[in-house]
């Protein structure tokens, strides 16, 4: 985390939170892991660490959206040229979701081929598309247009043998749950463009906080006998998770930036314990749940991750202690690379048919399998950062 213009404490917050991401989702791998580490079920009032990862994620889409827009605009990018912009990091977020998550229905019989070679091809068309070519060339000769239209000729490739469902009721592609990073995608367009439009007026962005809060609570209320369901895309719980982000920022811009720490640490608790309180009032009502996706989880990870960035904030901003982090600074700088990479790593493990024994697949054992898979695939993505591998929207 070396470079100088650059939020350490929001890289590192991005790094661990991505390390975390790869982590839980190769727990399924393991057997006899502890429930806290786990995400819970939609029928349970609980959540473990692996259901606070993604608004996490989402918290972090949002610290980066006041920095990235005012970056733009001190370039001299007009509103138009920025909202473009935020238009096609969303339209690249939801198609990569898009594909992704019709990975998890595809059915491999009815296919040409094994199923983790369409898997295969979906990562390297993302790569194709989204890579970030030096000089706009790849291998120093290659247009990066040419490798883009490739990109898109194995999207359309991909799309046309797709299918899911039985033999007797095949089905094509399909939107579903749009995937996580759909899901990104489409909280991103609706929260970049409203703080577009609202800048850096924290107390407008507080509002626009806690109506989707309120709407989030809304997805849950029975009016007139029926529920009021304001879905904007995807439930508003994301875009509160997102907000939540952008407040924290604009507080770190007009205090912390500013060497007022002790009211920018004020500020940033205060929240974290109001959004926790609220998640706690109300969890006799609706349970905390991430399936369900009910106010009390949004608010109580919103909590967490206010005060997770003031404590980074702490350590990296204040006093300077970023060192222990350069092991997986890779994730926090190649991101959607580091996002990439598993995709690669299964499917190329299941078409060679490499599969570790049972005792690493178990309880602590197992646990120290998955973190030192985390590693790797970071470890991985640092590798192809030097192999000018590093996707970017």
């Amino acid at each position: 985390m070396t470079n100088t213009n650059r939020i350490a404490s929001i890289d590192i917050f991005r790094a661990l939170t991505m390390f975390l991401m790869i982590f839980v989702n190769d727990l399924w791998t393991v057997i006899n892991v502890p429930g806290w580490m786990e995400h819970a079920k939609a029928s349970e009032d609980t959540m473990g660490l692996a259901d606070w990862v993604f608004p996490g994620f989402l918290f972090i889409v949002g610290l980066s959206i006041p920095i990235a827009i005012e970056a733009r605009r001190k370039k001299g990018d007009s509103t138009l040229n920025i909202f473009w912009h935020i238009l096609k990091r969303s339209f690249a977020l939801i198609v990569m979701g898009f594909f992704m998550v019709n990975l998890e229905n595809i059915n491999g019989d009815l296919l040409p081929f094994s199923k983790y070679i369409w898997e295969i091809l979906m990562a390297t068309a993302i790569v194709l598309i989204w890579n970030v070519y030096p000089n706009h060339k790849a291998f120093k000769k290659i247009p990066e247009w040419a490798m883009q239209i490739a990109g898109i000729a194995v999207f359309i490739f991909i799309g046309i043998i797709y299918k899911s469902g039985t033999s007797e009721n095949p089905t094509w592609l399909s939107p579903h749950w749009w995937g996580i990073l759909g899901i990104i995608g489409w909280a991103y367009l609706l929260c970049a463009t409203l703080y577009l439009l609202i800048g850096k007026r924290i107390v407008f962005i507080a509002l626009v906080l806690l109506v989707f809060q309120l709407l989030n609570a809304l997805e849950f209320i029975d009016l007139f006998g029926q529920k009021f369901s304001v879905n904007l895309m995807v439930s508003t719980s994301n875009h509160a998770s997102v907000t939540s982000g952008i407040l924290a920022t604009l507080l770190y811009l007009n205090y912390g930036k500013n060497g007022k720490t002790s009211r920018f640490l004020t500020f940033i608790l205060l929240f974290s314990v109001l959004l926790v309180g609220y998640g706690f009032i109300t969890r006799p009502e609706w349970g905390i749940s991430k399936i369900k996706a009910t106010p009390s989880w949004t608010s109580i990870c919103a909590g967490i991750s206010f005060a997770a960035f003031a404590v980074l904030y702490l350590v990296a901003d204040i006093w300077n202690k970023k060192s222990w982090a350069n092991a997986i600074s890779p994730a926090g700088r190649s991101t959607l690379t580091c996002y990439l990479v598993p995709y690669f790593y299964y499917a190329i493990m299941a078409l060679i048919g490499v599969y570790l024994p049972e005792f690493f697949k178990t309880g602590v054992v197992g646990i120290i399998k998955s973190l030192l898979f985390a590693y790797l695939i970071i470890f991985i993505t640092g590798q192809l950062e030097k192999l000018n591998i590093r996707l970017k929207i």
